[in-house]
This record gives C-alpha cells, structure tokens and sequence, in this order.
C-alpha cells in the first residue's frame, strides 16, 4: 500500500503544472479499477473495465464489464480429501469452478468542480450471468455444493453444473482529479441492490461398490443483497481521448 501511494503522489505532483479537465474534444473515457482489500492487501477485486461517453459537459453514458458475481466468491476453490487411514494416506479430490459476469449500464451527472475535478452522481442498470461446475474424484460432496465438506470413497467420482443470473441497480457518488493531460484519479461509493436467481441443477454421481450411475436434482434458489462500495478503499485509474 505504501509503494501505490507513493506512486499515485509522484503522478499527482509531476502533473500538478499542467493538468487541467478535459473538454468534449475528448468525449470517450477508458478506466479500470484497483482495490484496497484489508485482507489480502493491494489487488484487482472482480477485474472491471468502463467506458463513457459525454453527451455534453455535465452528462456522460457509461458501460462497464467484469469478471466475478460480485460477491467476491472465488473463481476456483480445490480441496484434498483424507481417508482418515495414516498408514495407505489414500487421498481424494474435489474442484469447483466458476465463470461469473457482471455489466452495467448508466449515466452520470458532472457538476461544475474545480479546473482539475470533477465530482458527479451515478445511476446504473446491472445484470449479469454465469455458471460453476464441480467435479470430484475419490470424494462425493455433499448436498450444498460444499467441497470442503467432502468425504473419501475410494473409486466415486461425482460432476454438476449449475447456472445463475443477477440483476440490480445502484446509485453512486465520485470524482475524476486529472493528474495530467486526459489522465484521472479517481473514487466512487455507491448503494446497490442486487437480486440473485441460481437456476436448477442436476449431478451425475458413479460408484463402483456396488457399480452404479445415479442422477441427483438440485432445487434453485433466490438471494438478494442490499451493499455499499464504502467497504473497500478504491480509486480508478482512466484516460479520456
């Protein structure tokens, strides 16, 4: 954390001479956004990429896409399941994989600011989708999708697939300071809703005592989430052209 703080200091002071807001000659913005994770430290939360285009001085669209649910739920989680036997230490497998999109649609509302900032409001539509796959080997898992909680079963092997989609909305307040010449700092907190909907399943499970293929059924089910970005110190880092 110190290192990207003395980092985004130098920018700030090299360009404090020069830089200025960029006009509508420079309608089009790319950002991403950096995270402050008090766990983990510095790290790219969901990896996320907006564009925006101003309609005019105060009015600009948005459209941003990135990787995760949103929940910060892993992408990949894999477990190594123990027999309990310390003389064979025969071992099985578990694995979940998750491929999960978020996007948003918007708007923001640019006030006046200052030569260098400008603070806005932000309104955005957000939808997204994805699927998680778990398979084991040596292991069957139980009936909550939890690999963790996996036992050994010497020769059965277990694989789902199931299916989500999100939609929600949120609301907004941040910044652009530009540092130099169409490049900008930036922050943004926001309340958002977010209703989950995780789609039916079914599971294919082979045991070879006695040797059998049987199907297994998984209801869906529904969450909603009510969350603020003020529980992450984060800034965006964008050019405007």
């Amino acid at each position: 954390m110190k290192k990207l703080a003395i980092l985004v200091g130098a920018i700030v002071l090299t360009g404090s001479t020069f830089a200025q807001k960029a006009t509508l000659d420079n309608p089009w913005s790319l950002e991403g956004v950096i995270n402050y994770n008090s766990t983990s430290g510095i790290d790219w939360q969901a990896p996320t990429i907006r564009a925006r285009y101003f309609v005019n001085e105060n009015i600009a669209a948005r459209v941003q896409l990135g990787l995760g649910d949103g929940l910060g739920t892993p992408m990949k989680e894999s477990y190594t399941v123990y027999d309990g036997d310390s003389l064979n230490g025969a071992t099985g497998t578990a694995e979940i994989k998750r491929m999960n999109w978020v996007a948003q649609i918007g708007g923001e509302y640019h006030l006046a600011g200052t030569d260098r900032m400008s603070p806005y409001f932000a309104l955005g539509i957000n939808f997204g989708g994805g699927s998680q796959k778990q398979t084991t080997s040596e292991a069957l898992p139980d009936m909550n999708l939890d690999a963790s909680n996996s036992s050994y079963s010497k020769g059965d092997s277990y694989t789902d697939e199931a299916k989500m989609s999100m939609f929600g909305v949120s609301v907004g307040a941040g910044m652009d300071f530009y540092v130099v010449e169409n490049l900008y700092l930036g922050v943004e907190l926001g309340l958002g809703f977010s209703s989950y909907n995780y789609k039916d399943f079914t599971g294919t499970m082979t045991t070879t005592t006695p040797a059998t293929t049987t199907e297994f059924f998984g209801a869906g089910y529904k969450e909603s989430h009510l969350n603020t970005g003020a529980a992450n110190a984060a800034f965006r880092l964008g050019w405007r052209f």
